[in-house]
């Protein structure tokens, strides 16, 4: 039983971890990255769909994303979903594809940007020492009722802690590369 509750602490801060990945991925560092536009949903069809399920997304230069349907008649639609996403990027349309410049952030923007992938990582550590909390509080109530031995229940709640540890180092680690890449010119 405690084997199954460390199982799925486990599995919930790793989720908290890809979830700080995710976030940080769509922060834009001045480098191009698909991450940026993929996630914008483009209304299609009739229906919305993830712009990387209608369109190839590639970075041929560290500065620039090209966008390009696989459907031309759906670039007029695109084209709107991403000036619509807000994202700060203005796409060149070429008929065929999309261009979409990705300027370098000013200092000041580096400084704002920073700041945001610093609360990102913070609210992801919040998350997992929330999961640790409520694990351990789970063992407790095990040992409680009798259901778990004192020494096991003890010995659970450290194995808790390193899984923890080990989870908050992966944000620090994230958060590093992220900074890095968004001092970087």
């Amino acid at each position: 039983m405690l084997k199954q509750i460390i199982s799925q602490t486990e599995d919930k801060m790793q989720k908290s971890v890809e979830a700080v990945k995710g976030e940080l991925a769509t922060i834009r560092t001045g480098r191009a990255s698909a991450s940026l536009v993929e996630h914008i949903t483009v209304d299609c069809y009739g229906s919305p769909a993830p712009l990387n399920q209608v369109a190839g997304i590639s970075v041929p230069e560290a500065q620039l994303i090209v966008v390009q349907p696989w459907d031309k008649n759906i670039i007029g639609d695109v084209l709107k979903a991403i000036m619509k996403a807000n994202i700060g990027l203005t796409p060149i349309n070429d008929g065929k594809l999309l261009r979409i410049p990705v300027p370098s952030p000013t200092e000041e923007r580096r400084k704002e940007l920073i700041n945001i992938v610093k609360k990102v990582g913070e609210e992801g550590k919040i998350s997992i020492r929330g999961i640790r909390r409520d694990t351990i509080a789970e063992i407790k109530n095990l040992q409680k009722n009798g259901q778990v031995p004192e020494d096991d229940a003890f010995r659970d709640e450290a194995h808790v802690q390193k899984i923890t540890d080990q989870h908050i180092a992966q944000i620090d680690e994230v958060l590093v590369h992220k900074e890095k890449a968004l001092l970087e010119v």
